[in-house]
């Protein structure tokens, strides 16, 4: 019997997610189906329900939806509960629901894995401080980097967020207007900005002019996004965040499958598509 999977969002017809679990479900042999359904505002819950009711094994949830799919009555994972957000919900063998996030292990296995670029030990900078930043500090922390400065417009967020996981590391909040002459190893952007066409307001000087700077932003396009345009003119090595959202999707089809999907042929594959 095929078994169901779904995304959950609002808006939903741009979501890659079908295609991706497409692909990973034909590169290891599982026998499942995986749909998008737009889901309206207030009725993140009832649909949560009535999914699992008709036999659905488990969950993607986008935006925005990752604050109810916390409090959806699920058991959550202690890093989900650190993240304040939920993007997999899991049917477990006892018939209760299981929690996670898996957006900052797919952040990290992009960064390391796919790109080979180091965070230990390394000078880190995060631009903002909402959800999106939120959910991919523990994974980083574990990488164990020299130290991690997340600027935000409200300093205060920053500061929170710093304070708030503490115990992980040598974490710094402060504004952009903080940032002065300090050089950074690594630089990613959290912010929603590009998607306005916008960029922070950032000194030239976070990147080191001898190309020893890498620069990642959460976003993907078929175009460079602004944050990157403005690293590669100075001399960094940019990405976007097309490998975070497979890396994202491979952890949650572990989550559920017990096998982990090659990622590199899907980041491959969705590049030649945004492409075309």
């Amino acid at each position: 019997m095929t078994d169901k999977y779904a995304v959950f969002g609002n808006p939903i017809a741009h979501s890659q997610s079908p295609e991706i679990h497409r692909q990973f479900a034909e590169q290891t042999g599982q026998d499942l189906s995986y749909s998008k359904q737009l889901v309206a505002e207030d009725g993140f819950e009832a649909a949560a329900d009535a999914f699992f009711a008709e036999g659905g094994k488990g969950l993607n949830i986008t935006v925005p939806f990752k604050q109810d799919a916390y409090s959806y009555e699920a058991r959550t994972t202690p890093r989900a509960r650190r993240a304040g957000a939920v993007n997999t919900l899991s049917l477990q063998a006892d018939g209760t629901v299981l929690g996670d996030t898996t957006d900052g292990v797919g952040l990290v296995n992009d960064i390391v894995h796919n790109l080979g670029w180091q965070v230990r030990h390394k000078k880190v900078l995060i631009l903002g401080a909402g959800g999106a930043v939120r959910g991919v500090l523990e994974p980083l922390l574990e990488q164990q980097p020299q130290h991690i400065v997340i600027a935000n417009r409200t300093v205060d967020k920053a500061l929170q967020l710093a304070k708030g996981f503490a115990e992980f590391g040598y974490l710094l909040g402060c504004g952009f207007d903080m940032l002065g002459e300090q050089q950074f190893d690594l630089i990613i952007n959290g912010t929603s900005a590009g998607l306005q066409g916008d960029l922070p307001p950032l000194p030239d000087s976070l990147i080191d002019s001898g190309g020893a700077t890498a620069c990642y932003d959460m976003l993907y396009g078929a175009e460079p996004t602004p944050f990157m345009q403005w690293a590669e003119q100075r001399g960094a090595l940019v990405s976007d965040g097309l490998g975070m959202l497979v890396g994202q999707a491979a952890e949650s089809f572990a989550l559920w499958r017990d096998v982990h999907p090659d990622t590199a042929p899907v980041i491959a594959s969705l590049r030649k598509n945004l492409g075309s």
